[in-house]
């Protein structure tokens, strides 16, 4: 993991606009104009200024004269290379996965490279009743099998094809599944589960509500990182599962906050 992204500290749910702030800039694809995100966002200048000194402040942006950068750590990846991006470790946990779920199970499948391959190796799986906003898990798991997909209406997003905004939210709150499966960004002892973005982590926390266990699916290169947006801390989650056993810190606050540790191999 690189130093950049050991240092990106996440920003805190409470600060709202902070988070539109990076929400912003990542619609305009990783910079923008203060007058620009002042008008998009309809607040004056200074206020966007003055949010933007405290995210350069934690390394979350870069500021020039006139406009501001998305730190590189704090841009996510498109879906495509997140694909193949330790691709070996998402397999070995995605095989895991269709261990612990059975034919005939209910869940949430959330949009995240990981829960593609999961979707994937789900595929010999009978009766699922499957509840997600991935165009790509959908498409793995819909018209076969005897499965039932409801897949979330709203903004299809260029960059992972999830769907989002207020008719996602709505259209969840209509269901209650054994398990929720999740993606993330970085995990670390400090803070927990953290994503890149705040309409993933409203999701996610949407259907970790609707749900009777709470599942991080997460390969190794996540230990100890940091993103934006810290979608909850570990007592919201029953268990993690990954390809590699954690180091000391951040095992000690799984097993301190009842999360169960399991392992691929």
């Amino acid at each position: 993991m690189n130093s950049a992204t050991q240092m990106a500290q996440p920003i805190q749910p409470g600060n709202h606009r902070e988070k539109e702030i990076l929400e912003q800039l990542r619609l305009e694809g990783g910079s923008c104009r203060i007058q620009v995100l002042a008008e998009r966002l309809g607040v004056s200048e200074e206020t966007i200024r003055r949010n933007v000194k405290a995210l350069a402040a934690v390394g979350a942006v870069r500021k020039v004269h006139g406009g501001v950068y998305l730190s590189e750590s704090h841009i996510e990846q498109p879906f495509n290379t997140r694909m193949v991006e330790n691709a070996k470790a998402k397999q070995k946990i995605a095989r895991k996965m269709a261990e612990i779920i059975k034919s005939g199970d209910t869940l949430f499948l959330d949009v995240g490279s990981t829960t593609a391959y999961i979707a994937n190796h789900l595929q010999n799986h009978t009766d699922l009743f499957v509840v997600t906003n991935s165009i790509s898990v959908a498409h793995a798991l819909a018209a076969r099998n005897n499965n039932r997909v409801f897949m979330a209406g709203g903004e299809l997003r260029g960059h992972d094809a999830g769907a989002f905004g207020p008719e996602a939210f709505e259209f969840i709150r209509q269901f209650k599944v054994q398990y929720a499966i999740l993606s993330v960004a970085a995990i670390n002892a400090t803070d927990g589960f953290m994503v890149h973005d705040i309409h993933e982590a409203t999701f996610s926390r949407e259907i970790s509500k609707r749900s009777r266990i709470r599942i991080v699916a997460a390969d190794s290169a996540k230990f100890n990182g940091n993103a934006p947006v810290i979608l909850n801390d570990f007592t919201s989650f029953d268990m993690l599962v990954t390809e590699k056993s954690p180091e000391h810190e951040l095992k000690q606050a799984l097993k301190n906050n009842d999360v169960e540790l399991v392992l691929s191999d």
